[in-house]
């Protein structure tokens, strides 16, 4: 079969190799999408903790084409969805229902070989399956959805709440609806691109604004929008500029939760003296704990909007090109689909 294997940093191609060999407690899954994530350019530049060689792609549903001998729930035809994350159930953070932190924390499509192929070997215990009927492209976007769903969890948005995202990728666009499900009536979300901010304001954004102007005094001044900061705000850019923005755009009292992955390394000032004195609440959100169903289950329900989400589907043999360069303007969201000729 081909896979796009990361062979080191900076070193991704295609290649034929074996077909997975499942075991007795896991599924052969073929692969139908697959997301291109933030993440997986971090492990091309060295940027995120990975062991290669390895098979990237963490964002994937396909179809069910075999199953171990010790799987029960699941049959062949089956449309599945994975949770990359892989706990050990045996540490002191999984013994206390923190999975995503666990001490041994393996990831499909980081340390095992992920979705950028044409099949995948699926722990059975990381599987949920999807309506049959779901389009597949959609069952691609549990995991992102899991992750910020997690991070609205930790930020306990109330009805009537004010929120502020910043970053317009589909982590940004994705925590926008659930801000809007959760209850909040001023939704800002900050990013430079237009098409990006209009899209937003259609998914539910009250307002958009460009940061390329003073977004603090934008929002949080005596002028802005929301005078004094607002409730809570949604790191989902990942870089150090909307990392130190999100504590002066919060309220006292309020909450900031990083959601964007940042580069491993990368630094950031803040005043923790500000912190102290706003008693502000600054929390990291990682990974997806017990969400990934609960995903799936919103979008199987047509709850969050998808399609306008997906910028353009690639086959495997432009995946290399795809994460060796940036996001082009205006993407959202790019899609491997393996039978894509």
């Amino acid at each position: 079969m081909k896979a796009v294997r990361l062979e080191a940093v900076g070193g991704i191609t295609l290649r034929d190799v074996d077909m997975p060999d499942i075991g007795a407690d896991e599924l052969l899954v073929r692969i139908e999408a697959c997301g291109v994530c933030g993440t997986d350019r971090h492990l091309f530049h060295g940027e995120f903790p990975c062991t290669p060689p390895v098979t990237p792609g963490h964002e994937f549903s396909g179809t069910v084409e075999a199953i171990g001998k010790s799987v029960s729930g699941f049959a062949i035809g089956d449309r599945v969805t994975g949770d990359p994350n892989i706990a050990c159930g045996r540490c002191a953070r999984c013994h206390a229902g923190q999975v995503n932190l666990c001490s041994n924390l393996r990831a499909i499509g980081i340390h095992r070989d992920g979705g950028f192929a044409e099949y995948l070997a699926l722990p059975q215990k990381q599987a949920f399956v999807l309506p049959a009927g779901l389009n597949p492209m959609h069952g691609a976007f549990c995991e992102p959805l899991g992750c910020c769903l997690h991070g609205v969890d930790l930020a306990g948005i109330k009805p009537g709440s004010s929120v502020v995202v910043l970053g317009g990728g589909v982590i940004g666009l994705l925590t926008v609806q659930l801000a809007r499900l959760a209850g909040a009536t001023t939704i800002i979300l900050s990013t430079r691109q237009a098409s990006r901010r209009a899209l937003a304001e259609d998914l539910g954004a009250t307002v958009t604004i460009d940061p390329t102007a003073d977004v603090i005094d934008a929002i949080a001044g005596p002028a802005g929008l929301v005078p004094g900061g607002v409730d809570v705000v949604f790191e989902c850019a990942g870089v150090r500029e909307t990392v130190e923005q999100s504590m002066q755009l919060a309220r006292a009292g309020g909450t900031v939760v990083i959601v964007g992955v940042t580069p491993q390394g990368m630094k950031v000032e803040f005043e923790p003296f500000d912190l102290l004195f706003r008693e502000l609440k600054v929390l990291g959100s990682f990974l997806n704990p017990y969400t990934h169903r609960r995903a799936a289950e919103l979008i199987a329900s047509g709850a969050i909007e998808i399609d306008r989400l997906i910028s353009r589907q690639v086959s495997l043999e432009q995946v290399p090109a795809v994460i060796a360069n940036p996001p082009v303007p205006g993407e959202v969201k790019v899609l491997v689909v393996p039978g894509r000729g």
